[in-house]
């Protein structure tokens, strides 16, 4: 009413007023202030996701904790019964499965925010509203899957002599990161996804491959093997594993395993792979975030 009035008093007709949305130009801010002011939509998204990812499924959100098991019951066959390889002294079911808890959290995220755009094109040509969104909440709905398959691994923790700690408070940190290295590449591929639909086919395997760089089905501290195979110093294998780090799951996966207990016995708070692991996930993540907004003026016209 104020505003009305206002617009009286200036002689204007409030009828008329015209609000215009134009494309930013170059490399924008990011304008996370827009984002926050469509906080109610992003919610009703991420809603939706989670209903449509089960909906008419017999499993339902069991599926979340049946992929997990069944991914650890064959790496346990393949990686520990035939080829046996070590898990930092820990029985290999609690150590595998504990990195692939927040592995498949990051997988799942990542796949579904890089097909979010292509997947959501009849809303974005119908109105007007921080595209961020999308992607965003294709990653916050597999909250609710990791948070199911979680409690498998508290579960299984009491018949594999790991005792709960206060270790466990620092997950929060770790899936953290996870979260922002699934969000920052969704955004990167998402957004490439609606120039290049070569995209999709591509990321399976790049998931795949980004896995098998990743030490899930083996140890992290099988770099020291180098030391006796290849003459390594272990000043060289130590610049080694934070080279390694620079896969930002590095830190998230061995970050889990020393929160639950079953990393290396007495190993300390992974400091270094956590600080090395954070600074590429958030050149990935901020990266993705000013691409996407370069990119979004365009998605409308393209998808």
């Amino acid at each position: 009413m104020a505003v009305a009035e206002s617009y009286m008093e200036a002689g204007l007709d409030p009828a008329n007023r015209v609000l215009r949305i134009e494309p930013s130009k170059g490399w924008s801010h990011l304008q996370l202030g827009e984002v926050w002011a469509f906080r109610e939509l992003l919610y009703f998204l991420t809603w939706r996701d989670i209903k449509v990812r089960y909906k008419q499924s017999v499993l339902g959100a069991a599926w979340a904790i049946i992929q997990p098991v069944i991914s650890m019951v064959v790496f346990t066959l393949i990686f520990s019964v035939l080829a046996g390889l070590e898990s930092d002294g820990q029985d290999y079911r609690i150590w595998n499965i504990t990195a692939l808890v927040p592995w498949t959290f990051f997988a799942n995220g990542l796949t579904n925010a890089s097909n979010s755009l292509v997947g959501s094109q009849n809303l974005i040509k119908k109105i007007y509203f921080p595209r961020l969104v999308i992607p965003s909440a294709s990653v916050l709905a597999g909250l609710v899957d990791f948070c199911l398959a979680f409690l498998i691994v508290l579960a299984m923790m009491p018949f594999f002599d790991v005792a709960y700690s206060f270790r466990l408070l620092t997950l929060p940190v770790f899936l953290g990161v996870a979260f922002m290295i699934a969000l920052g590449m969704g955004l990167w591929l998402s957004a490439l996804n609606v120039q290049f639909r070569d995209v999709r086919f591509t990321v399976p395997f790049l998931v795949q491959l980004w896995m098998y760089s990743t030490p899930i089905v083996y140890e992290f501290s099988s770099l020291t093997k180098l030391e006796a195979r290849y003459g390594f110093s272990p000043e060289t294998i130590e610049a080694l594993g934070l080279v390694w780090a620079l896969n930002p799951m590095v830190g998230v996966v061995e970050g889990f395993r020393w929160a639950v207990g079953v990393g290396p016995e007495g190993a300390a708070f992974p400091w270094q792979l956590l600080l090395v692991s954070g600074m590429s996930a958030a050149l990935i993540f901020v990266g993705g975030m000013f691409y996407f907004r370069r990119m979004e003026k365009t998605f409308a016209d393209v998808v």
